[in-house]
């Protein structure tokens, strides 16, 4: 990893969903005088709370943070939007002389901001309704085939089951007549401070991981999700959209339809966070320049370890 001035310093605390990265982050902008932006892509969002792992007022610390619960649910909100408020964001905390603590899961957003995608196509959401009625009527699988025919670069990368960026390489596709790979090598300059971003990523022992997400769903269950998605629905937000199609979320609204049992949810809600955080660790291993943390974000060790890097290096 680079060095940089301190001032100059940019820090993203990263890793798989239930590692700690919020207590490690806040532990980070008190030793540094930061503040924290949020980069996970179902924190932004309003109304969306139990199966969140937003950060309370007391685990805040006193430390502010940024783009937390301010999306509605039912704006479809992508990453190129989050690069640019994150921006607007990190401008403005450096501006009070301040340091920029990036804290999330999220690795296609905080890839979007050290690198900057092409100017895309903005959402036909007709078009978009169009393949969200293939994928339910035909399945993902199909959607994944559809893909594989115009953009099989794209379909390589994809899995199936990661429908929603599926859906948007083919309206890609289907709106420049391009595929999504031959136009994502087309980004835009790098932003002032892309390259001042010093990337951590927590790797906590993968058993004790999965413990933790195993625990944490039974108790998102417990303390009323199913109520919380009951309320979301009755007050017009729509199950199709990107706020309601993460984990906990998804597997509730198939629940509701009649789709499963409520033991099936949870199960279900169990397999898919587990299958994520391993994506999310390999997701992270691509990305260059990165500092690993063999730990839970709460362990002192870890701690004490992040300190002295920036220390050393800021």
């Amino acid at each position: 990893m680079a060095k940089s001035s301190r001032k100059n310093s940019i820090y993203a605390i990263a890793g798989p969903t239930a590692s700690g990265k919020t207590s490690l982050g806040v532990e980070l902008a008190l030793a540094v005088g930061g503040e924290v932006i949020n980069c996970d892509s179902v924190q932004i969002y309003k109304g969306i709370q139990i199966a969140t792992a937003k950060p309370t007022e007391r685990e805040k610390r006193g430390v502010p943070h940024h783009l937390v619960d301010y999306v509605p649910p039912e704006i479809n909100y992508t990453a190129a939007d989050w690069a640019r408020d994150a921006a607007e964001k990190i401008r403005e905390i450096e501006s009070r002389l301040k340091i920029a603590v990036l804290v999330g899961g999220t690795g296609f957003y905080l890839r979007t901001l050290r690198r900057p995608l092409f100017d895309s196509p903005k959402t036909d959401e007709h078009l978009r309704e169009r393949l969200r009625k293939i994928k339910e009527n035909r399945g993902a699988e199909y959607l994944h085939s559809l893909l594989r025919k115009v953009d099989a670069e794209s379909a390589e990368r994809l899995f199936p089951r990661d429908y929603v960026r599926v859906i948007r390489a083919l309206e890609v596709y289907f709106q420049t007549g391009r595929p999504l790979s031959a136009q994502q090598p087309e980004r835009v300059p790098p932003p002032e401070f892309a390259d001042r971003i010093e990337l951590f990523v927590l790797n906590p022992p993968r058993d004790l991981l999965y413990e933790k997400i195993n625990r944490r769903t039974d108790n998102h269950f417990e303390n009323g999700l199913v109520d919380e998605v009951k309320f979301l629905l009755g007050h017009g937000v729509k199950d199709t959209t990107n706020a309601l199609g993460s984990h906990g979320y998804r597997r509730v609204c198939e629940y509701l339809r009649g789709e499963r049992t409520l033991e099936g949810a949870i199960e279900q809600t169990k397999q898919d966070v587990r299958n994520y955080a391993k994506r999310q660790l390999t997701w992270f291993r691509s990305e260059e320049n990165a500092y690993w943390l063999n730990g839970f974000g709460s362990d002192n060790g870890l701690v004490k370890e992040l300190l002295a890097y920036a220390a050393v290096n800021g």
